[in-house]
């Protein structure tokens, strides 16, 4: 007699959703290192400040899961020197 196979549902693997997250947080990482604050005070001077730096690297030091971080920060240097030479941002004129 032939045996029928059982239909086994798959469960998650932890490995998968942990991929998606990491995911999740380099993409957050991109866009956040890739923000600039700058201000101009009439004329051709402006002074910019890598605000989304900043905030990145406080989350890093403060991330709980601390997976490595120096990727991490890597991340953020390409998106901040990006971020710089491209046409967007917050600006600020007085």
């Amino acid at each position: 007699m032939a045996k029928k196979k059982q239909l086994s549902k798959k469960k998650p693997n932890a490995a998968d959703s942990f991929d998606g997250v990491y995911l999740f947080k380099m993409v957050l990482y991109l866009l956040l290192g890739s923000m600039w604050l700058k201000i101009s005070s009439g004329g051709d001077m402006t002074f910019p400040i890598p605000i989304g730096l900043i905030i990145g690297l406080i989350f890093t030091t403060h991330e709980h899961f601390q997976i490595d971080r120096k990727i991490e920060y890597a991340v953020m240097l390409v998106a901040m020197l990006f971020g710089y030479f491209a046409p967007y941002g917050l600006y600020i004129n007085f």
